[in-house]
């Protein structure tokens, strides 16, 4: 299993597939959301992602809101309970602060994630909302 972070612009049409499958199987197929996935931001995103055996297994994508932040999103892993996602988490911190040279970030984290996030160092600085029909909050931390 190797880890990539890559631009939009470095993805192989092949990664670019797989990353855009394990999103469908996870959030469309696994959690049920029916949303617009591909929403441009993809474009402007880092793309955090471990392959094994040609399949995309975790992935991450990380994007700046503004000159201090940046927010990562769509994070999944095929293999849950298997620490992976600590796997990707910690890859990806130091890719997106080497990458990015910012002090902040956030992510919406789903509410039955916040324990993961938290362990990762991010912190809540919002009540509870609703995305995409299941409970959200923002969680911050420093790079």
């Amino acid at each position: 299993m190797n880890f990539q972070a890559k631009t939009f612009t470095q993805l192989s049409v092949d990664e670019l597939y797989e990353i855009l499958k394990s999103r469908a199987e996870i959030f469309l197929l696994e959690q049920n959301i029916i949303c617009q996935d591909l929403d441009d931001m993809d474009r402007e995103s880092l793309h955090c992602f471990f392959v094994d055996k040609n399949r995309v297994v975790a992935y991450l994508r990380a994007f700046k809101t503004d000159s201090e932040t940046v927010k990562i999103g769509r994070v999944l892993t095929l293999e849950h309970k298997s620490g992976l996602g600590s796997k990707l988490m910690n890859n990806s911190l130091e890719a997106i602060k080497n990458h990015f040279g910012v002090e902040k970030l956030c992510v919406h984290a789903q509410k039955q994630a916040v324990g993961f996030y938290e362990k990762m160092g991010f912190r809540i600085k919002s009540d509870e909302y609703m995305e995409e029909g299941i409970p959200h909050l923002t969680m911050e931390r420093n790079t």
